[in-house]
């Protein structure tokens, strides 16, 4: 039975595994660049090493390289370590000029990152292959409806090669669920499940030294952050206010104007580039796409976006889905949607204060007053700015559904912090790389449980409207 200290034991060997790799990737490459160790510049090596080593703790841990559980395949593990990589290359570039280190080699720094690409992705192959062997973890999933059935499939045991999952109804007596619960690893509980069975199992789990994966309900997460103080001779815990305050409004709008005037600079030849190939293409149509959404407290304002789709998409047919094989997209606008260019122009929604770069994505008003009617609590992620990027978009999917999507915007909105915003941008570089973000198999959307909302929709002016950042 695998316990708390088992993940800890294998976090731990993953992240010095990765530094090691860090290491050696150097030290092969000034023996490949030279055939030696030149006194000039391993010293100039030595003084940056811990910064290096630091530069690539920080990225390990935003792209959680140490965790194998929730990324399974070659391809997914090989995408985190290669954005990963090459942030700590640009990094450690930017570090050699700001401590006057020009001794370092350039040229091994650039050689030392493909070492470092090679080494982390064998060292994680053979690390699962070792630690996983033939063993499978055994998951007691506790639940009934049909959220069970989602669950069965997103299950997974971390750090085992195959999960083993036996489903119970919660309403088996509490005598034959203890014993179900002696034979398994983890324990899942399905939402909906009475607080009281819940608090048994929990109970009954800790002292068995199990872990316990809690799907939260809508309105635990707003009792997150919450203080406890003593009122006389009772503990009294109180919930704030779902909002931020006025000093983190503030430090998030400085960040914001700070970040989307650098961005602006940086991307403005992707800016110039990619107006110029939507006009070239069809020089009658517009080149940028705007629709009202709402924003913060609900207040009505303009996104902008470069059109993909052919002008008037929709004039005869009314809103339709985007389909992947879309005919009305563009062949530009195929582009600009797979490289997520047609989201830059919101840079300048950013400027105006009407979005900030991360945030719950902007719906409009259609959608939000009908999911407002079936999640009571949809409403509270209109309390700040909508964002480029957000939190459900970093960790969640195409198929991700309403209620899920939620439970990540008012974790978000409750947990805000300068720091977290900064990680969910730098994850976002990772999405971009990443289909399963962005696009829905054809042949799942006829059983996918997301709502219209949740995909992509063209409005009378032939665009879409775009959960994803750019």
């Amino acid at each position: 039975m695998y316990s708390m200290d088992d993940t800890r034991n294998h976090k731990f060997l993953l992240i010095l595994g990765d530094l090691l790799c860090i290491l050696i990737a150097y030290i092969s490459a000034f023996y490949i660049r030279y055939l030696d160790f030149p006194d000039r510049n391993w010293e100039a090596f030595i003084s940056l090493l811990p910064w290096i080593l630091l530069i690539g703790l920080f990225f390990i841990s935003v792209y959680e390289l140490y965790s194998l559980d929730r990324k399974h395949t070659f391809s997914d593990i090989v995408r985190k370590i290669l954005v990963a990589t090459a942030l700590m290359t640009f990094l450690t570039m930017a570090a050699s000029y700001l401590f006057r280190e020009f001794a370092m080699p350039r040229s091994v720094v650039l050689i030392a990152s493909v070492f470092t690409v090679f080494l982390m992705v064998a060292f994680k192959v053979l690390y699962l292959k070792v630690t996983r062997g033939n063993k499978i973890g055994k998951v007691l999933l506790v639940g009934d409806g049909e959220n069970t059935s989602k669950l069965l499939r997103k299950i997974r045991h971390p750090m085992l090669k195959g999960t083993a999952v036996r489903h119970v109804s919660e309403h088996i007596p509490i005598e034959e669920l203890n014993y179900s619960l002696c034979e398994v690893d983890f324990v899942v509980l399905a939402p909906n499940i009475s607080k009281e069975k819940k608090s048994q199992i929990i109970y009954y789990a800790m002292e068995q030294n199990i872990v316990v994966y809690v799907i939260p309900e809508l309105y635990e997460l707003l009792l997150q952050k919450s203080t406890t103080s003593p009122m006389e001779d009772t503990l009294v815990m109180g919930v704030r206010p779902f909002l931020l305050t006025w000093d983190k409004v503030f430090v998030k709008r400085v960040f914001d104007i700070l970040s989307a005037v650098v961005l602006l600079i940086t991307a403005s030849p992707a800016l110039l580039i990619t107006a110029l190939m939507v006009k070239l293409e069809d020089p009658k149509a517009d080149i940028i796409y705007s629709q009202e959404r709402l924003g913060k407290n609900n207040r009505p304002f303009t996104i902008y976006k470069f059109r993909s789709m052919i002008q008037g998409a929709e004039k005869t047919t009314g809103p339709v889905l985007a389909a992947s094989d879309d005919k009305r997209i563009t062949k530009v606008g195929r582009l600009i949607r797979a490289t997520r260019l047609d989201e830059l122009p919101q840079l300048f929604n950013v400027l105006k204060g009407d979005m900030s770069l991360v945030g719950p994505r902007p719906e409009r008003e259609f959608f939000i007053r009908e999911l407002t009617e079936r999640y009571f609590h949809y409403g509270y992620r209109n309390r700040v700015k909508p964002g480029i990027t957000g939190y459900a978009q970093v960790m969640g999917k195409y198929t991700t559904d309403a209620e899920d999507k939620l439970r990540f915007d008012l974790y978000y909105i409750r947990n805000y912090s300068l720091w977290l915003d900064i990680i969910i941008i730098l994850k976002t570089c990772l999405v971009i790389f990443d289909k399963t973000k962005s696009e829905g198999a054809e042949e799942n959307q006829e059983e996918s449980t997301e709502r219209p909302e949740e995909k992509k929709k063209e409005d009378t002016s032939g665009r879409k409207n775009s959960s994803l950042n750019f």
